[in-house]
């Protein structure tokens, strides 16, 4: 058969701790994948669970081998845990989705059909977001306005991992190799025609969100550093606006000194700006140690993930 016939689909699922969620996943998205094509897999990686989602994913396994397994030596995050996903691969087209079902798998039905007229990525949008949490919703909407201001790469709104991508889409992400990956700029850097399906998100199926308010922070740093050296070229912009300011502040202090002469000590506008001078260094050597840190990071070219094991997969794709 053709490809536009039986084409393979692979699904790409990260899982830390799900282990209340694998079976209703399974349940939900295998009669889709089986209304679509004969010729499916759905590859699970395990990152470094500590409870009994690796089992579970074995035993779902032994009634599906279309069910296949990366197991992580540990817990290396979502995005590396997406991206070794996406390396053993093998489908026409590839889908990664969240076990948690608020990624509707019935929505990859219509990913398949835009995929068939020609669209080489199509991107799932969510247009309501009203079962996530306020806080979730508000951080979430302020992240993609900061990032797509920021970002010299224009990153959808309200669009996560949930996509489908075409093979050539796949080889051309492996060919990026850096190791502070913020998947959602990469994917947008990739470019090639892309589509959108649109959706409301629903409510998790089951568990509770691994996304605290720390993790949300640190991954927010990471999509901005990762993607615009902006925030560095801010201070150059601060640089010069205080080089301006200061001949202009002292000037005056020496004309008023003249006039009217020093019968206020100043004491305390002194310290106001050596104080306020002071954040702004400490604060600019922040954001030159974010990217220091990166370039440490790359520059060291460890792998981007190591695997443990492979259940049903050769293990022909090198670690990254």
């Amino acid at each position: 058969m053709t490809m536009a016939q039986n084409p393979m689909i692979s699904v790409v699922v990260p899982m830390y701790n799900e282990e209340e969620v694998i079976d209703v996943f399974f349940e939900a998205i295998t009669p889709v994948l089986r209304s679509l094509t004969d010729n499916y897999e759905i590859i699970c990686v395990n990152d470094g669970s500590s409870d009994m989602t690796l089992p579970k994913l074995i035993a779902a396994r032994n009634n599906d081998p279309a069910i296949k397994i990366v197991d992580l030596s540990r817990n290396f995050g979502k995005e590396l845990a997406l991206t070794a996903g996406l390396d053993f691969a093998t489908g026409d087209a590839v889908v990664p989705i969240d076990a948690d079902l608020q990624d509707p798998p019935e929505l990859i039905t219509e990913m398949v059909q835009k995929w068939r007229d020609g669209a080489d990525m199509v991107i799932a949008v969510r247009s309501d977001r009203d079962n996530d949490g306020w806080f979730k919703r508000k951080s979430a909407e302020l992240f993609y306005r900061v990032a797509g201001r920021l970002s010299d790469t224009g990153i959808p709104d309200n669009a996560g991992d949930f996509r489908l991508m075409d093979r050539k889409v796949i080889e051309a992400l492996r060919a990026m190799p850096e190791r502070t990956r913020f998947m959602k700029g990469i994917f947008a850097w990739l470019g090639f025609k892309q589509a959108e399906v649109t959706y409301a998100r629903p409510k998790r199926a089951a568990g509770t969100t691994k996304w605290k308010f720390w993790k949300l922070w640190n991954f927010a740093l990471e999509g901005i550093f990762s993607f615009t050296t902006l925030p560095l070229r801010i201070w150059t912009y601060i640089g010069f606006a205080v080089s301006v300011i200061a001949p202009a502040y002292g000037s005056f202090i020496v004309v008023r000194t003249l006039i009217f002469g020093n019968d206020v000590p100043g004491y305390a506008s002194t310290i106001t700006l050596i104080l306020f001078f002071s954040g702004l260094n400490m604060l600019g050597l922040g954001i030159l140690g974010e990217y220091v840190g990166r370039v440490f990071m790359e520059v060291k070219r460890r792998p981007l993930y190591l695997v443990r094991e492979a259940i049903g997969l050769e293990l022909e794709k090198e670690e990254r």
